[in-house]
């Protein structure tokens, strides 16, 4: 009997004077040179949770641009980067904001839209493997981007936590490209939607990768409402459940007790027991961060939507013009009172006092840090 291999994900610690040149060397050490395919067109699925430049929501400049210049010297020349927006996420605002756009622009990277029909068209898809949730939500048929179909995924996701996964990363990060904007229908079965991606992207992906920036991560109920912590850390894999599981195990989380790593595991869609993962890179081992999702209003919320004794609404709210109530009630709390008040003063103390809120005022000033 052969030896298994176990699941490689390469983990290093860095410092904003040598994010560019760590983010080469981590992308070596995950193997990406046999992860894609160099004959495929390339995406970059960037992670916008919020549009405001909150630290440790979304990919931050120096993880985009590291990971293109990554990707160009193992000759994939040809990246596109796709958008998606959500009901409160401005697509084109937040990679505005997030400084992401100078970048694009010198590395001569297009960027298309999932939601412009001028873009891309939306077509029906049946999975070889059985859904554990998808076929349920979508009687009507699973639909898809045509354009992802034989392309290489790179995903650039970041280590936070979550409301309603409790932690977000490579997995969760294929949710805005390859659902339409009616994905809010999933959360009641968030963890089975995530593991019906993976088993998507397998079928129609030349190659799967994903970059994680935990430079600053996010703790707290997250995406949007957290506590950034600097943590120097960065992560790369061809596994997307072992790379989710590393950030787990580094926020202090078993694993396997996350539903999604865990159905994704049992389902043989990669490596959720770290036991069986090998970090590649920096020791780790003694890594806990404590973080916690915790309690807050917004979870309380999102508890009863989707998940407590209002749940029985959910088709009458959720499907019909009422919808905009609940997306109304989100956007103001997070862009009219949260921003303003709490997460824009937290931002700006992050760019004076720590080196990443610095390294992030060079890109606002200069646009690009590489040199090619």
């Amino acid at each position: 009997m052969g030896v298994t291999r176990k699941s490689v994900v390469a983990v290093l610690r860095t410092s904003p004077n040598k994010a560019l040149t760590d983010y080469e060397k981590l992308l070596d050490l995950a193997g990406i040179q046999g992860a894609l395919d160099q004959s495929a067109p390339t995406i970059l699925k960037d992670n916008i949770s919020w549009h405001y430049p909150f630290p440790s929501a979304n990919t931050t400049p120096w993880q985009l641009e590291g990971t293109i210049r990554s990707l160009r010297a193992h000759g994939l020349n040809e990246i596109v980067c796709v958008q998606n927006k959500t009901v409160v996420i401005n697509a084109f605002k937040g990679e505005d904001l997030n400084l992401y756009v100078p970048i694009f622009k010198h590395y001569d990277i297009p960027v298309l839209y999932n939601f412009k029909k001028s873009d891309m068209k939306w077509i029906p898809f049946e999975p070889k493997a059985k859904m554990l949730a998808l076929d349920h939500i979508y009687p009507d048929g699973i639909r898809i981007p045509e354009y992802f179909f034989g392309k290489n995924i790179v995903h650039l996701p970041t280590v936070k936590c979550h409301i309603y996964t409790t932690t977000t990363g490579a997995m969760k990060n294929a949710f805005g490209g390859l659902l339409s904007t009616f994905r809010h229908y999933t959360h009641s079965w968030i963890h089975e939607t995530l593991v019906d991606l993976l088993a998507i992207q397998k079928e129609i992906h030349s190659g799967i990768f994903a970059v994680m920036d935990g430079t600053t991560a996010g703790n707290g109920p997250g995406p949007r409402t957290m506590t950034p912590v600097v943590k120097n850390m960065i992560l790369a894999s061809k596994d997307q459940v072992a790379i989710d599981a590393v950030a787990a195990k580094l926020m202090g989380m078993d694993p396997l007790s996350i539903k999604y790593i865990n159905l994704a595991h049992q389902h043989g869609l990669g490596c959720g027991d770290p036991r069986d993962i090998e970090v590649v890179g920096d020791d780790i081992s003694g890594e806990n961060w404590e973080f916690s999702v915790g309690r807050s209003f917004h979870r309380f919320l999102g508890w009863l939507s989707w998940y407590g004794p209002t749940r029985v609404l959910q088709k009458l709210i959720f499907r019909t013009p009422l919808v905009a109530i609940p997306i109304f009630v989100s956007e103001f709390n997070h862009d009219y009172l949260h921003w303003p008040l709490k997460e824009k003063k937290i931002y700006q103390q992050w760019k004076r006092e720590t080196g990443w809120g610095q390294l992030f005022s060079q890109y606002e000033s200069q646009g690009h840090l590489g040199g090619e």
